[in-house]
């Protein structure tokens, strides 16, 4: 259950009564739906500029633009109920004002925001929070410091805590895709299952911003043998990815340098 920090943030109030429980929302300019199938369109920032890099190499960058709300507003123009947003400079241990400074208005539009990059402690998932991200996506502290997850899911929820979990070559990455943690994807989402997560992204590298075809068959085994949520990233090329994804029973599938090089539109993808 979400934590009553979280429900109290976003205007939600109860009223018991022996027999049940009722819940009211107060006011809210965003809305849950229930979806068994999510696709994310990616927003990548770097000095808040809108990017997307080759294989996660920072060298290896493209830039799409300088206004990240516009590009989130475009997205959900499509029809895009989720925007996956990512702090870059933060996960390669950058300054990130500008990214943080982006961030707020990208909240601020008509969508529900995954935010993550960067993230090292409980103020920073709360810092998060409160400039409106409804989730916050846990990636190089979950290795490192496992026992924050645990703490950030009882203090926030596990509603509103993901961990993404990173891999090239059957090994998982951290700090930027930089450094190896000697654990596998599948073993560290068990690890994490057993903390209480519900849901994980989980990228291939090697596919990331290259249009090579999603790994979803790798994405689906993780789900199958640890029971989570898992949302496959890197790699999507064509609409056949999104449909192999879905195909899969996955929660959810990003796509980035396919919608900004126009491969297909995110409105053609969200028919599937």
């Amino acid at each position: 259950m979400r934590s009553d920090w979280y429900l109290r943030k976003r205007g939600v109030s109860f009223s018991y009564s022996k027999r049940s429980v009722s819940v009211s929302f107060l006011s809210s300019q965003k809305t849950m739906t229930q979806q068994t199938f999510i696709i994310y369109p990616a927003i990548d920032l770097r000095n808040g500029q809108v990017v997307r890099l080759q294989y996660g190499d920072p060298n290896l960058q493209t830039v799409f633009g300088n206004d990240p709300a516009e590009a989130g507003q475009r997205w959900l123009d499509q029809g895009a109920e989720w925007l996956h947003v990512v702090n870059l400079d933060g996960a390669f241990g950058d300054k990130s004002a500008a990214n943080w400074e982006a961030l707020p208005l990208i909240t601020a539009l008509n969508g529900r925001v995954q935010f993550g990059g960067g993230i090292r402690g409980l103020s920073d998932i709360e810092r998060a929070l409160q400039a409106g991200v409804d989730r916050v996506i846990l990636g190089t502290v979950a290795v490192e410091q496992p026992e924050l997850v645990t703490e950030a899911i009882s203090q926030f929820g596990a509603d509103q805590i993901v961990v993404g979990i990173d891999a090239r070559d059957g090994e998982v990455k951290t700090r930027g895709w930089q450094t190896g943690a000697g654990v596998s994807p599948t073993d560290l989402a068990q690890q994490m299952a057993d903390k209480g997560v519900k849901t994980i992204i989980h990228t291939d590298i090697a596919r990331d911003g290259v249009l090579t075809g999603v790994n979803a068959e790798k994405s689906a085994g993780i789900a199958q043998a640890t029971g989570l949520d898992v949302i496959a990233s890197g790699g999507v090329a064509t609409l056949d990815d999104i449909r192999r994804t879905k195909a899969q029973n996955l929660a959810g599938v990003i796509t980035g340098r396919a919608i900004y090089d126009g491969k297909f539109s995110l409105a053609e993808a969200l028919q599937i």
